[in-house]
């Protein structure tokens, strides 16, 4: 994985706790965005820990142009804050996620874990609170442009993705919707095409956005 953080002292901490998991592996580290698109190009790492708030390009910008790569990494942003109004920023622009640096070590790791197997840091409770909080303060147009798409998908479709918003999982939503988890999957695929969003936690800013679901 790649460190990406303008704070040598603090990558230094979190490649020592990092490190200390057998399944995770440092291969790099950066001290601004512009530097991380160009170490994700030379060491191509599974998963980018990215902060935000740095000199030059800054972690939005940086994962705007890390996840716009072919076959690119899972990215997960760094914050200080859980409400910092450039979360909802980063995970519109492509990040799996988010991590506060006061997390302890443990859930360090295991966010990591989580992020490189492909699922999406979205727990039911803070993330929601926090793409909720900026949705609801974002002016207008980004919400015309998504109930504009929202006619592109079907009355089950909108279900799913209600679901997914809530911070169900696929198990969640087939016993609820009476559908098999194949079924599910099949569906929210389908809306990430339709949509143009590439993981959970875009699908639950625009069903906020759209006013499907409110904060």
């Amino acid at each position: 994985m790649l460190l990406v953080d303008d704070d040598p002292l603090v990558r230094t901490g979190l490649a020592m706790i990092l490190g200390s998991a057998p399944d995770i592996v440092v291969v790099a580290q950066a001290g601004d965005g512009d530097e991380a698109v160009g170490q994700v190009r030379a060491s191509v790492p599974d998963v980018v820990l990215m902060d935000i708030r740095m000199r030059r390009m800054d972690g939005i910008a940086a994962t705007a142009a890390v996840t716009a790569l072919q076959n690119p990494p899972k990215v997960l942003v760094l914050t200080t804050y859980d409400l910092d109004e450039y979360v909802f920023d980063a995970l519109a622009a492509g990040a799996s996620g988010f991590l506060l640096k006061e997390g302890s070590p443990q859930e360090i790791i295991e966010a990591v874990r989580i992020v490189a197997k492909g699922d999406v840091m979205l727990s039911p409770g803070t993330t929601r609170k926090l793409v909720g909080h900026f949705v609801a303060a974002r002016a207008n147009p980004r919400r015309q442009r998504a109930l504009a798409k929202l006619g592109v998908l079907s009355e089950r479709e909108q279900e799913v993705v209600r679901a997914v918003a809530q911070g169900k999982s696929n198990a969640d939503i087939a016993g609820e919707l009476f559908l098999s988890e194949a079924t599910v999957k099949t569906h929210i695929t389908r809306t990430f095409a339709k949509l143009d969003v590439t993981n959970r936690v875009q699908l639950t800013i625009f069903a906020y956005e759209s006013g499907m679901v409110t904060p």
